[in-house]
């Protein structure tokens, strides 16, 4: 399995696909496996990369120093640096977005496009997820049906998983085999203690900001906020979309990124 060392850490990832790389950066307390419902759409024109987060899935979980979405933005540039990746473009969704605003912060000259996907700028500017589904976010729930129960109605509509037995039991999986609990604490700081705010009208990367309408989890009132406040970014609402819009929405959503990625091939954005 291919690991790479970066930052002391080792860090798992896979690579699929040909032509342009693409960096799929999974959410808070996640890992590669959050691509898996949809990886295969941009691998068929991407070279696609995916990785466990330090402190997730098969990848090293350090107890310190902590955590931070500005570090796991410079353990993504490291990883780059060991497949010889001179220039990529990222699509984060959720913390992974939160990722992303640093790589186009601190990077820019490693990065092609953006993706923001249901992500915000942080708390001291963003909107606030409403106070019982922030307790849930703060706390794990004590029992496995709670905890699968609250996070498929944050991700999905009760009628698509309904119909989608396989992606209720990819969270069953999450929660039976969960990252250790020093290690979950970590993320949620790091993501809780993202503030991009001020640096935002930095990045000059060409944007898209994409979020679902019925999001909960980060309100998509956030996506308005990040477009505004970053140089030309676009905006993409997906109607009816939860936390999940990625995978539920998967035809509109993953068109709507490919398209943009099309439109801004990392060529263009080094001229």
């Amino acid at each position: 399995m291919p690991h790479a060392t970066v930052n002391g850490v080792s860090l798992y990832y896979e690579v699929h696909g040909r032509g342009e790389p693409l960096l799929l950066i999974a959410g808070q307390g996640r890992d590669h496996r959050s691509w898996d419902f949809v990886r295969d759409d941009f691998a068929a024109t991407h070279q696609v990369i995916v990785f466990d987060h330090r402190g997730t899935g098969l990848s090293d979980k350090p107890r310190e120093p902590a955590y931070s979405t500005r570090g796991f933005a410079a353990d993504t540039i490291a990883l780059l640096d060991h497949l010889g990746i001179e220039r990529a473009h990222a699509y984060g969704i959720s913390m992974g977005g939160r990722i992303c605003q640093w790589l186009g912060i601190d990077h820019s000259d490693r990065i092609g496009a953006l993706v923001l996907g249901c992500t915000t700028p942080g708390n001291a500017h963003g909107v606030p997820r409403p106070p019982e589904v922030d307790q849930h976010m703060a706390n794990r729930p004590e029992s496995l049906e709670s905890a699968v129960q609250f996070l498929v109605e944050q991700m999905v509509s009760t009628g698509f998983a309904a119909k989608h037995p396989e992606y209720v039991r990819s969270i069953e999986d999450r929660y039976r085999n969960p990252i250790p609990e020093y290690a979950r604490k970590l993320h949620y700081l790091a993501s809780e203690g993202h503030d991009t705010w001020d640096l935002l009208p930095k990045i000059a990367a060409p944007t898209l900001v994409i979020h679902g309408d019925s999001d909960f989890i980060n309100p998509s009132p956030n996506a308005q906020l990040l477009a505004d406040r970053i140089p030309g970014a676009e905006l993409h609402i997906v109607p009816g979309g939860r936390h999940g819009y990625f995978v539920e929405f998967r035809e509109e959503a993953s068109r709507a990124v490919i398209d943009f990625l099309r439109r801004h091939p990392i060529g263009a954005s080094e001229a």
